[in-house]
C-alpha cells in the first residue's frame, strides 16, 4: 500500500494511504488560489458517496416539510386521516427520521367530548399524542388551538415511508374539528444521519 507522509512544522505527521485498487485513479488538487475543503469539483466521484465518514452520525441529511390546511371533522370514536401527511425516502436504512407535528385549529363541538390525534408511519401506529383536546362537561364548544408532538422514528428502510395524523371524537357523539376555520397544520420529517 502506497502512502504520502506531510510532516508538521515543529512535530507530527499526517500520512494519506492509497488502498490497493485495480488501474489507476487521479485525484486532481484544485490551484493553490482554492480551498480544498471547499473547492472539490475536481475530486473522483467515488469519494463523495457512500458512507458517511466516522463521525458523521447525527448530521440532517433533508429535511420535507408539508402543511394542510382544510378543515376535517368527525363524529365517530373510530380514527380517520386529518389530511396532514409528508413522505420521505431515507437515504441509509441506518437513519432516523426525527419527526415534528403541529396540528391546529382542534374544536369541541356540543355534548361530552374531545379530540384525540395519533402519529402514524404507513400504516403503523407509532404514538397518540393527544387524548381528549378540549372536553369540558359542558355542551358549550371549545375551541382548543393547536397540539403537537415531536417523534424519533427509525424505520430501518430506504424505500419511501409516509408519516401522518389521524383524529377522533373521543366521545363519539358530538363534532370533533381539525384544521377547523381553515386553520394550517404543518409537519416536518428531518432524516437524521444514523
Amino acid at each position: 500500500m502506497a502512502s504520502i507522509k506531510l510532516r508538521g512544522d515543529t512535530s507530527g505527521e499526517l500520512v494519506i494511504e492509497a488502498p490497493a485498487v485495480a488501474g489507476t485513479n487521479t485525484l486532481t488538487l484544485p490551484a493553490d488560489t482554492a480551498n480544498i475543503l471547499t473547492d472539490n469539483s475536481s475530486l473522483p466521484a467515488a469519494n463523495l458517496t457512500g458512507s458517511l465518514p466516522a463521525g458523521m452520525g447525527g448530521k440532517v441529511l433533508q429535511v420535507v416539510n408539508a402543511t394542510y390546511g382544510t378543515s376535517t371533522t368527525s363524529t365517530s370514536s373510530t380514527y380517520a386521516d386529518t389530511g396532514l401527511t409528508a413522505t420521505i425516502t431515507p437515504s441509509s436504512a441506518s437513519s432516523k427520521i426525527l419527526v415534528t407535528v403541529h396540528q391546529t385549529g382542534l374544536i369541541k363541538t356540543t355534548n361530552y367530548t374531545g379530540v384525540n390525534l395519533k402519529l402514524f408511519r404507513d400504516a403503523t401506529e407509532l404514538l397518540q399524542f393527544e387524548d381528549s383536546a378540549g372536553q369540558q362537561y359542558t355542551t358549550a364548544w371549545n375551541f382548543v388551538g393547536g397540539s403537537g408532538t415531536t417523534y424519533l422514528d427509525s424505520p430501518a428502510t430506504t424505500s419511501a415511508v409516509t408519516y401522518k395524523t389521524q383524529f377522533a371524537s373521543n366521545g363519539n357523539n358530538a363534532t370533533a374539528y381539525v384544521n377547523g376555520f381553515s386553520a394550517t397544520s404543518t409537519i416536518t420529517l428531518m432524516e437524521i444521519a444514523g
